[in-house]
């Protein structure tokens, strides 16, 4: 099948009708507490890391100060564990008094006015997963409004507490409330994760027009065994969960681990490419007012956010998955480019694979290709030419690639060379170059 056929099957398999509340429209950026904090309450031993109002604005300040906001990351999310134990005397939630003495009102005016927008957790259900006050179906409508006097601008719904009958009614009704608000707020449904996260269980047409986003499968966990575990069951099923993604409604698989303890700077490329092809949302959970630098460079690469936010909005897939260990995914891009990775599962040493593009369904001749980790372009490459990649044990190389008769056209554009860049100034022009691959 020619490239451009595949695009195109795959852009009207994501066609169907999206959430019509005009956000998220590529998949949201930013920064969330959980993964990184957890449910840390103990605001008078540990100050700076639990779970308050003064943690949000130091992660605002960072995001605002650091280069985040403007490179994508606008979202400031609250997980679990930030409100009372009670409602107030209006039956509204209400935070926590002590760790958010300003309430989240205060808080998203301090995060509108660095630029950027707040989320916010709830629970459809009695309790949320810390146990906290739920959502129960008679406070979907008090709680939709709570939130957008707040100036709430996301709310993700976890699915504790609760059963399937429940959830069938109470994330249908949220959805309707939230946009009876009148307020753009980005909807996050945690439904198919506590319903297996496949059809037929799982009505991903219902979901794309009802949330934004949802989380398909379970929370990651700060290891290199819990990223694999979420790549094997996205690719696995990718044939189910590939085509009912796209602008307005995005499959989840859960936050960037990136600048926290249990990946290398070689597993930290992998999860950020492979969330790349996945047109994943970017939700980092770290420590930005610590993170190295080396996180630092791979979260902030320009190309791989632009991979990530293609505005086509379409899914990639695995496309081989070899006896060596090496496995091969492939994204569709915006003005006829793709994305190409090249992933190591291997534990012993760099691995020498061969291939050609034209074995990777690429037909249009000549290609150019810019590698975005080294952050450089290499030379035209042919289809039929013959290469090897070098790629690290649980490594990737990524790979952004545009058919050579449009390069030049794009490259002199200045939005393609913001998109690249300062490095694409330095290579632009460099012809007959060597194939370092």
């Amino acid at each position: 099948m020619q490239m451009k056929t595949v695009i195109l099957v795959l852009a009207l398999s994501t066609a169907a009708f999206a959430l019509d509340n005009g956000v998220m429209r590529t998949p949201p950026m930013g920064w969330l507490a959980w993964e990184r904090f957890r449910c840390d309450i103990d605001c008078q031993n540990d100050p700076k890391n639990c779970i308050s109002e003064a943690l949000f604005m130091d992660m605002a300040d960072r995001l605002s100060e650091d280069g985040w906001r403007d490179l994508g990351y606008e979202y400031i999310n609250i997980d679990d564990c930030w409100s009372s134990m009670q409602r107030d005397a209006q039956g509204r939630l209400q935070a926590d008094p002590k760790r958010f003495p300003g309430g989240i009102a205060k808080l998203a005016r301090y995060i509108h006015d660095r630029g950027l927008k707040l989320g916010i957790y709830g629970d459809m259900g009695t309790h949320t997963c810390g146990g906290y006050p739920g959502t129960t179906l008679d406070k979907i409508e008090t709680d939709a409004q709570t939130f957008a006097d707040w100036g709430v601008d996301m709310l993700k719904l976890d699915g504790c507490y609760s059963n399937a009958t429940y959830q069938e009614q109470g994330y249908p009704m949220m959805s309707k409330a939230l946009n009876a608000t009148g307020r753009p707020i980005g909807y996050s449904c945690s439904w198919p994760a506590y319903q297996g996260g496949l059809p037929p269980k799982v009505n991903y047409t219902q979901l794309g027009e009802i949330c934004n986003l949802w989380r398909n499968y379970g929370d990651i966990q700060d290891s290199w065994d819990s990223v694999l575990s979420i790549v094997d069951w996205f690719f696995d099923n990718q044939d189910a969960l590939q085509p009912v993604a796209g602008p307005g409604r995005w499959n989840d698989p859960d936050m960037l681990i990136i600048g926290d303890f249990g990946l290398s700077m070689d597993q930290s490329r992998s999860q950020m490419a492979l969330w790349g092809i996945l047109a994943a949302p970017l939700f980092m959970s770290n420590d930005l007012r610590m993170i190295s630098s080396g996180a630092r460079t791979i979260l902030q690469n320009k190309v791989a956010i632009g991979i990530n936010q293609d505005p086509l909005g379409i899914q990639g897939k695995r496309l081989l998955k070899e006896k060596s260990g090496i496995e091969v995914f492939w994204r569709p891009l915006s003005k006829g480019a793709s994305a190409l990775v090249f992933f190591s599962r291997r534990s012993d040493m760099p691995y020498r694979y061969m291939t050609s593009l034209k074995t990777l369904n690429y037909s249009a001749g000549a290609y150019d290709v810019f590698d975005v980790f080294l952050e450089r372009p290499m030379s035209t490459l042919k289809d039929s030419t013959e290469f090897v990649v070098s790629i690290n044990p649980s490594g990737v190389v990524m790979w952004y690639i545009y058919p050579a008769a449009e390069w030049q056209k794009e490259a002199e554009s200045v939005q393609f060379r913001e998109k690249l860049g300062r490095k694409f100034h330095r290579y632009a022009n460099e012809v007959d170059a060597p194939l370092v691959l």
